[in-house]
Formats: C-alpha cells, structure tokens, sequence
C-alpha cells in the first residue's frame, strides 16, 4: 500500500493496475498523476533492492535513460550493492552508484522524487532505505511483489505481473512517446528475461510474450542478452555448483530439496554470492520435488532462496523467516545467527508447511 500520510499537497496517494495497459498506458486520472509526479520532478533518484538482480538493474536503467532523454532530467541511480558482473553490460554508461553515507546522503536529502524499483520493502534497501525515509522527497515505488509496504506517496504495482520491466514498458513507452531505443529495449527485456526463468515460469503468458516482441522489434537482441547474463561465468562458478549439487539433500518423500553453499566453498572456489544466481533452480529439476531450499552462507548472516510449483506457496514459508517474494520464488536474510541455527528451524518447520498443501502430496505420489 502507498503510504497514508505525509502526502504534499496535491498529489494523493493511489495505486494504477497496469493489465489495463496491453500497449501504451490508457490516460486514467492514475496514470496522469504518476506520469506527472515524475515530469514534475527535476531532480530523481532511483534505486532497487540490496543484492541487485535483473530485473532490478533492467528496470532502473531503463526508466532512467527515458527520464534523461525525453524529459532531460537529472538522474542519480544509487544502490544498495554493487552490480553483478554478469549485469554490468547493461550499464554501458556507468550509471549506477553503490550507496555511501555520508558521501550520498546530500543527494538524497536534495531529490525532488525518490523512485523504488522492484521492491515495496524500505528494509530491502538497506542503508539506502534509511536515507529515502529521512528524505522530504516524494516517493514512487514501482514493483510486482505481494504485500507491499506502506512508505510511498504513489505506487505502480500489479502482483499478477511476471517483472518489474513488465510493469515498466508501457510507462517508457508513454514517457518517450513510444521512441523505446535500443538500450532501453535490451535493459527491459533482461528484466523480464531473468525474472520468469528465461520465459519458463508461471504467469508467462501470452500478453507477456507480445511485449517482449515489442522489445525485440525495438531492437533487443535476446541471443546476445541470454549470452552475456547466462553464459559468461567463471570456472569457480561451476567448481561451486558441483560441490553444492554433491551436498543435495532430498528430504520429506522426495518433495523437498535442500542445496547449502558456506563460506569455506565460496572461498575454496573463489567465488562469490553473486555467483548462485540461479542455483535454486536446478534441484527443482528432480521429478516430485514441489519446493526447494537454498542455503548461503555469508559473513554477516544467511540468506535464502525458496522455489516451489504448484500451489506451494513459498512466500509463505520465506514470511516466516522475515522474507518474502512469490508465489513459486521468494527470499529471505537472517542477520547474525550461525548457518547450522538458522538451517535447523527452517527445516523444522518445513515439514509442517508442506503438509498445508495435499497437492503436493499427490503430486509425490504420481512419480
């Protein structure tokens, strides 16, 4: 939800359902507000999500280019992290800026709007978050997750969509009068690429399709974009995913998965978080698994990636470890408890959880 008080005056809070919007955005009274909250705006900051991914960096690169080049606005992208390697491409013009106090914290204070992509959780912006929140700016969020939080004076959010670079198109298309180049175009379709398992997961319907033709037509490239974030990795990277895949544990009648990676391995193989991207989804691969779990182990705590099918709602689980997500793909981080800890409550309460679902059951027993 957007936030309820501390509006300027003027501009109400209201939340825009973009399936209204197959093409170019239809003109509601939502869409003029939020197209006039950023042509209003002079100087705009954008960030996304700690641990960057995709469809995060797609979708602030994107926006940011329209804003720069159609409305000539003064654009500052800040984030929590660094950009992964295999992202970098993306940003051929070297935009993006990781976060440091009190070197950004001028450039917060004095931003006109503060724009959050693929996230509604302030807490998922880390030290980011805590500088927006001390900011008078206004503050848009644009995102496709479920139970948004409540901190944004405007939201464009539509949990049906598959990525934030979903949502993202029309508006560009809107701001640039339908003038979409070609970085704009390869930025949005590595976005929704990424975010639906290159076009494999559920919600990958036909209105998604006939965007990405629209990106495609506007000059992405989808060999080279899948070639550049999928198949450019390091050696280490795949000297780590053989030791976590020799490390699998199928538990609970063949329906859960558990893959750990500690910090002994990322250090043996020289590896680091970044690269398990997409490790989750391997096990997945197992005939009769509905969810599985990926442990990572890292300096300041653990994090975790849950993947299910069905009606295995891992957003549930991923909630009761203070994450959340999707669906069939959602995350959590706890801070400051030992992997061995963490790992142990989660796998006592799975079984339980898996249990909410008999689906799941009959799902094991047709293999």
């Amino acid at each position: 939800m957007c936030r309820k008080g501390g509006v300027p005056s003027g501009h109400s809070p209201f939340t825009i359902t973009m399936r209204s919007m197959p093409n170019l955005p239809s003109h509601t009274a939502e869409l003029e507000k939020a197209l006039a909250l950023l042509r209003e705006s002079d100087t705009i900051v954008l960030t996304t999500h700690v641990n960057p991914d995709g469809d995060g960096i797609g979708s602030e690169l994107a926006l940011s280019r329209a804003l720069r080049l159609f409305l000539s606005r003064h654009v500052t992208i800040l984030n929590p992290n660094p950009t992964p390697g295999n992202y970098e491409f993306l940003d051929a013009e070297r935009e993006i800026r990781t976060f440091e106090p009190p070197r950004d914290e001028s450039t917060m204070r004095d931003a006109d709007l503060i724009v959050v992509v693929d996230t509604s959780q302030p807490g998922r912006l880390r030290n980011v978050g805590d500088s927006m929140l001390r900011s008078r700016a206004r503050r848009l969020c644009i995102d496709h997750h479920l139970d948004p939080a409540d901190f944004a004076d405007a939201c464009l959010i539509d949990e049906e969509a598959c990525a934030t670079g979903e949502i993202l198109l029309p508006l560009v298309e809107e701001l640039t009068a339908g003038n979409v180049d070609i970085q704009m175009a390869t930025c949005l379709y590595a976005a929704i690429m990424t975010d639906t398992g290159s076009f494999r997961y559920p919600r990958t319907d036909a209105h998604l399709h006939r965007m990405v033709a629209r990106l495609i037509e506007y000059g992405a490239d989808p060999v080279a974009i899948y070639d550049r974030i999928y198949d450019q990795w390091s050696a280490g990277r795949f000297q780590l995913l053989g030791r976590a895949l020799s490390g699998l544990e199928i538990l609970c009648e063949g329906r859960l998965t558990v893959m750990t990676v500690t910090r002994e391995m990322l250090r043996d193989t020289g590896t680091t978080e970044t690269e398990t991207d997409n490790f989750s989804t391997y096990p997945m691969s197992i005939g009769g698994v509905v969810l599985g779990i990926l442990f990572i182990e890292l300096a300041d705590g653990v994090k975790m990636s849950f993947r299910s099918k069905g009606d295995v709602w891992a957003n549930q689980l991923a909630q009761a470890f203070g994450g959340n997500g999707h669906k069939n793909a959602a995350g959590a981080r706890v801070f400051d408890r030992p992997l061995g800890e963490i790992r142990n409550d989660v796998l006592r309460t799975t079984p339980v959880f898996l249990d909410q679902f008999p689906a799941s059951k009959r799902s094991e027993e047709r293999t």
